[in-house]
């Protein structure tokens, strides 16, 4: 059980949030009148007041001064899953993200060469709209028994960030998934750059803690085609066995399958797999792989049992 000890809103972006005593949530938007809402994962922030009154032993800071919505005792958010829900009143929340990156013109970092909300603030979107006061409880919910897979879908193309080219395996890729079960939490389109998709990649993995990230395009020969090398850049563990499988169906296709650089590995719980990227090869392979994937990526997450059988 915890408890708000100051709800803090801002009309405006870049500027400070300041206390407020009581505040609407709506599904659509999040808080009603902070210029941070809207139809996306970070409708409302969170940190812990434990969190805060560390810090304040270092610098005083008001609350609000973190960019944070809500001030809460009792909880520790940055050791509570993404996914966990939270009951305050009628309003229940989700939580979407762990931490995020701080501005390079926080005032709190300029002034001590630290800012928390990265490390300890969390993220969550509202399921159910209300009013919320200080001084309201807070209560954790049970998680949900048998929650839905949760996917990321990247898209590497150059030509495509920059407008000159359709995405077309992007999509394929999100309607595959969602066919089987999934729940695809983001999608997005990046130019073939090892430093951009390697922080979306920890992103996803660490901070939004999706189970399975899907990436199309940049696994070949071409200079440009940085895409198993940035997914080994960030991998814990590798996982050859998929892109070996996905090579070995290939090949029953087109001799070309051999020149497939796809990489297939484990970030913490979350699989990371390369897709190829033409919206033909990425039919092909997903077709074959997506049967199997589910179990594995169900084991990554702690959810089934190991493979072996007696």
């Amino acid at each position: 059980m915890g408890k708000i000890l100051a709800i803090c809103t801002s009309p405006k972006r870049g500027t400070v949030k300041t206390e407020v005593p009581s505040a609407v949530l709506t599904p659509e938007w999040g808080i009603v009148n902070d210029a941070h809402g809207g139809n996306w994962h970070r409708q409302v922030s969170l940190l812990s007041a434990e969190k805060i009154e560390a810090f304040r032993k270092k610098i005083w800071v008001d609350y609000g001064a973190f960019g944070e919505n809500l001030v809460i005792e009792g909880f520790d958010f940055r050791n509570l899953p993404v996914t966990s829900r939270f009951a305050i009143g009628d309003v229940v929340l989700e939580m979407t993200q762990i931490g995020k990156e701080c501005h390079n013109d926080c005032v709190i970092k300029q002034q001590t060469g630290e800012c928390i909300m990265p490390r300890e603030g969390v993220f969550a979107r509202v399921l159910k709209g209300g009013e919320i006061r200080v001084g309201d409880e807070v209560t954790l919910l049970p998680p949900l028994e048998d929650p839905p897979l949760r996917a990321a879908v990247i898209t590497l193309s150059d030509k495509g960030s920059r407008g000159e080219r359709e995405d077309k395996s992007g999509p394929l890729i999100v309607e595959m998934l969602t066919a089987a079960g999934y729940v695809v939490e983001e999608t997005m389109l990046l130019p073939d750059e090892a430093r951009a998709l390697k922080a979306q990649l920890i992103r996803l993995a660490d901070g939004r803690q999706v189970n399975l990230i899907l990436t199309t395009g940049g696994t070949g020969f071409s200079p440009r085609d940085i895409t198993p090398e940035a997914t080994y850049a960030v991998a814990d563990r590798n996982a050859p066995g998929i892109a070996e499988a996905m090579r070995y169906h290939s090949l029953s296709i087109t001799p070309r399958g051999m020149l497939s650089r796809a990489a297939s590995v484990l970030r913490g719980k979350t699989l990371i797999v390369n897709l190829p990227g033409s919206p033909k090869a990425v039919k092909e392979n997903l077709e074959y792989i997506l049967p199997s994937l589910g179990h594995g990526v169900r084991i990554a997450a702690g959810l089934d049992g190991e493979c072996a059988r007696k």
